[in-house]
């Protein structure tokens, strides 16, 4: 499939465009089999020469212009580039009305059985744990019991 496209050339922080018509197996900088005009962006006033008619011949034959390229073209007079001019995802439309609220988001998927047992393992370890600890408090609590209980008797020892 045939594709004009921009080829950069030019020094280090000064850009220069070839447009060229290419394969589009072929790399950016690859070969190409015409050359169909130039873009110079980083002048004071950028320059865009294009052989319109040649451009318009190859597109006719299938040749599809790159993003940029379509956008250059239309910018330049060329006709029926919005075909070729793909929206950018990321921009909202100029003056568009507020979006309404969101969607609730869809509940989550159910989990597989693996994970729900690793889930039910983990509980059932935590609730022992809290039972241990609770068996441990009490047993604490009894010892201290005891321990009061002998002490009080040699107290009633003495007062008798």
């Amino acid at each position: 499939m045939l594709v004009i496209r921009l080829q950069r050339t030019g020094r280090k922080n000064e850009p220069s465009f070839r447009i060229v018509l290419a394969d589009s197996r072929k790399s950016a900088k690859g070969k190409f089999n015409e050359v169909l005009g130039h873009y110079l962006p980083s002048r004071e006033t950028p320059v865009f020469e294009c052989d319109t008619e040649r451009v318009i011949h190859w597109i006719s034959r299938g040749a599809i212009p790159s993003d940029t390229l379509a956008r250059l073209l239309k910018r330049a007079g060329v006709k029926d580039m919005d075909t070729f001019i793909e929206r950018y995802t990321k921009r909202k439309p100029k003056k568009a009305p507020p979006e309404e609220a969101a969607p609730p988001p869809p509940a989550p998927a159910p989990a597989p059985a693996e994970v729900k047992k690793e889930a039910e393992e983990q509980e059932t370890k935590v609730e022992k744990e809290k039972e241990e600890t609770k068996e441990e408090k009490e047993k604490e609590e009894t010892k201290e019991e005891k321990k009061e209980e002998p002490a009080q008797d040699e107290s009633d020892k003495k007062a008798e």
